[in-house]
């Protein structure tokens, strides 16, 4: 048997590996036990009842959390023109076409999400095997591909969450930074759900929610009932 690790043995203590927590204690003992010297990220992880490999039964989406992630979003937008200018002013760290296709190729990849507007998909789609591992690729489902760049640009910057059910149904997210105060985390989490919720596909069958957990960058995870977040 593995021999439990000393740091993570003191970020178990005071944590009862079997039981359901609600939401609100949950993010408490989190917070708590946060303790590396910086920031950490407070992230959900859920189990779905969903087999994404099946098209009906693929989760994803995009949720505006209220209070944030607590992440300084890096954004690049492939527009042209009225549309580069209008995702300049609106604060995006890189705009371009061709060139900005050329720079990604060639490894600047330190982005956290890509717009597109639709005419300029047609130079993005090169980039397919480059941002596609990432989770990069614009898609008009997440709001990616549009021509309302600023707003895009915008709701990316305040910190807007892409979400995608991943093998075995899991999905995950951070939710906000262990400095945030126990309300904003536990508005966030519920947000997150409830999108979750929104999304669930047609294929879906059975428990849809099976399980949930809250854990921080360094911390150790808490389960969450999932009968105190399903109904908030």
């Amino acid at each position: 048997m593995a021999k439990t690790g000393k740091r993570l043995a003191q970020a178990y203590e005071g944590i009862d590996r079997n039981k359901q927590y609600e939401l609100a204690a949950a993010i408490k003992l989190v917070k708590d036990g946060a303790k590396a010297k910086f920031d950490e990220t407070v992230e959900i992880a859920m189990n779905l009842g969903v087999d994404p490999r099946h098209a009906d039964q693929m989760v994803r989406g995009v949720v505006s959390l209220p209070h944030g992630t607590g992440k300084t979003m890096r954004v690049a937008v492939f527009a042209k023109d009225a549309k580069a200018e209008e995702a300049q002013k609106a604060g995006a760290d890189a705009v371009g076409a061709e060139d900005l296709m050329t720079a990604m190729q060639g490894g600047d990849l330190n982005y956290d999400r890509v717009i597109a507007t639709p005419d300029m998909m047609a130079v993005v789609g090169r980039l397919g095997k480059v941002l596609g591992p990432r989770g990069l690729m614009p898609n008009p489902k997440l709001g990616t591909v549009t021509m309302d760049v600023a707003k895009a640009v915008a709701d990316a910057k305040a910190g807007q969450v892409q979400f995608r059910a991943e093998k075995n149904g899991l999905v995950h997210a951070g939710v906000g930074k262990a400095s945030f105060s126990e309300e904003q985390l536990v508005e966030n989490v519920k947000a997150f759900v409830s999108a979750i919720v929104k999304a669930k596909p047609t294929g879906a069958k059975g428990t849809y929610l099976k399980r949930a957990a809250v854990s921080s960058t360094m911390g150790a995870g808490v389960k969450v009932a999932v009968s105190d977040i399903a109904t908030n």
